[in-house]
């Protein structure tokens, strides 16, 4: 349609142009015949109508193109229609195909199920089946042997049968169990799909809960107070779940007079050996939870940029409390407890020497899993450093008891060098005594005619022993000599 317009007012102009080329030409020979001037004016009111005549033709030509438009516009709205009605018709087939699917699933799952029956009518029916051949078989073998062994009496016939009737009943027995094992998987299977059903359902129903309480624990939190409760409660969750008790091994706001006010930790835990360490919780999240609810970067990455300040605030102020001076027995320093990971990880990946500025201030930061392996190392290292003390203690007391026994053995070698003087005189006292007196005191008794007769008074080999081990008796240098020193000088004396 739109070419037939253009060539309909191509026609018209080139119709004009001629028009305008004849009157020209005219008017160049009206100049000789004034006569044609009535011609000239005819034609310009030929040329008036056919400007007319253009105009009409512009006008139906921009009526032609709006009825085009409008036209065009209604094809396209109608293929719209089609296309939604056949996007419509193509949702409804595909549920269609869905539903039919579902149906044909069913109906396999109800051929599967059919399927299964049948086998199993077919099992008990070939189980029949076999138990009635095998009986058969039996029968007439027992049949047979009863007629060649009827001479052997009822005795050994009855117990034939028995024999029979036991072969039988373990295949008996055996159907029993295959239709109960199959009836209780059937059971089960049922009652899995049930609780499957029922554990999905619970779970929809618990994580709408636990979306709820979240929401409601975020709105509650966002006060100051409530925060800094909720910081304490997860402190002494942690501290009871790894088994310890409250006024045994921590205690709460326990309250310190210092010069400058009191102090309030909010626990402080006890240790072996009369030891303590300070724990405060800091619940700093605002900045977190407006970081976390912010759908700009920018706004994200400016709330954790605070968050991370917070945070290094409460550092600032655990750190000018200085506790360790206040609690006695305690490390020097403190342990700021964050009841949440996500809260210290959102601030170290804003500033990660987070860890290194907090320990310039003498503070320890601790989140639920890392707080109770941290009060262990603790505890292990004022244990190792008490075992350290009573490691010295005991070496001191060791020195002390070295040095002792080593006097004792410079005493008692001094008592077996005077044993062995003592022997030695005896010896001699007793050779003499054999020598010069008992001899003398034989021919005594000799001459009176006594019976009496004086006994020879042995000598003694024995001396006193030396230690096995001298090296216990070492002596040291500018000290009294050992045990074993004194032993080697007496041996000497005496050879």
């Amino acid at each position: 349609m739109d070419i037939a317009l253009l060539v309909i007012v191509v026609v018209i102009a080139a119709a004009l142009a001629g028009a305008l080329g004849f009157l020209l030409g005219r008017q160049r020979g009206a100049s000789a015949d004034l006569s044609d001037r009535a011609e000239l004016g005819a034609a310009r009111a030929q040329i008036a109508t056919l400007q007319g005549d253009v105009e009409a033709a512009r006008a139906e030509t921009a009526s032609r193109v709006a009825d085009e438009r409008r036209a065009g516009e209604a094809r396209l709205l109608d293929e719209r229609r089609q296309h939604e009605q056949r996007v419509r018709e193509l949702r409804a087939d595909a549920e269609a195909d869905v539903l039919a699917e579902r149906a044909r699933a069913a109906e396999r799952l109800e051929e599967l199920r059919t399927d299964q029956k049948r086998l199993a009518d077919e099992f008990d029916a070939l189980s029949r089946r076999a138990l009635e051949a095998n009986t058969r078989a039996f029968l007439e073998q027992a049949e047979e042997r009863l007629k060649r062994s009827q001479s052997e009496g009822a005795a050994e016939l009855q117990k034939r049968q028995d024999a029979v009737q036991q072969l039988i009943e373990p295949i008996r027995e055996t159907l029993d169990t295959v239709k109960t094992e199959v009836s209780t998987a059937e059971r089960a299977r049922l009652e899995a799909n049930a609780a499957l059903a029922e554990q999905v359902a619970q779970m929809r129903r618990s994580s709408e809960a636990l979306g709820s309480e979240t929401r409601n624990l975020v709105n509650a939190l966002r006060a100051p107070q409530v925060r800094g409760r909720w910081g304490e409660l997860q402190l002494r969750r942690v501290v009871e779940t790894a088994g310890m008790l409250n006024h045994v091994d921590f205690v709460e706001q326990a309250h310190h007079s210092t010069d400058d006010g009191a102090l309030r930790p909010d626990m402080v835990v006890h240790l072996a050996g009369d030891k303590h360490v300070v724990v405060d919780s800091k619940v700093a999240f605002s900045g977190y939870l407006e970081a976390m609810e912010a759908s700009d970067d920018t706004v994200r990455a400016q709330r954790l940029q605070a968050h991370a300040r917070h945070l290094k605030k409460h550092i600032d102020d655990l750190g000018t409390k200085e506790y360790w001076d206040v609690v006695d027995g305690s490390p020097d320093f403190v342990v700021m407890f964050v009841p949440a990971e996500p809260f210290l990880a959102a601030a170290l990946d804003q500033d990660a020497t987070l860890y290194e500025y907090a320990f310039e201030r003498n503070v320890v930061i601790a989140t639920p899993s890392t707080l109770v392996a941290l009060l262990r190392t603790v505890g292990h290292a004022w244990r190792q450093d008490q075992l350290a003390q009573e490691a010295h203690q005991i070496f001191a007391v060791g020195k002390e008891l070295h040095k002792r026994l080593g006097t004792l053995g410079t005493h008692l070698a001094t008592l077996g060098k005077r044993l062995n003087a003592t022997v030695e005189a005896y010896n001699r006292f007793a050779g003499s005594l054999d020598r010069n007196v008992v001899t003398q005191a034989r021919r005594f008794s000799a001459l009176q005619g006594l019976d009496e007769v004086l006994t020879d008074t042995a000598p003694v080999e024995a001396l006193a022993i030396a230690p096995q081990k001298p090296d216990l008796y070492a002596e040291d240098e500018g000290a009294t000599p050992s045990f074993s020193s004194a032993l080697e000088q007496l041996r000497e004396e005496r050879l």
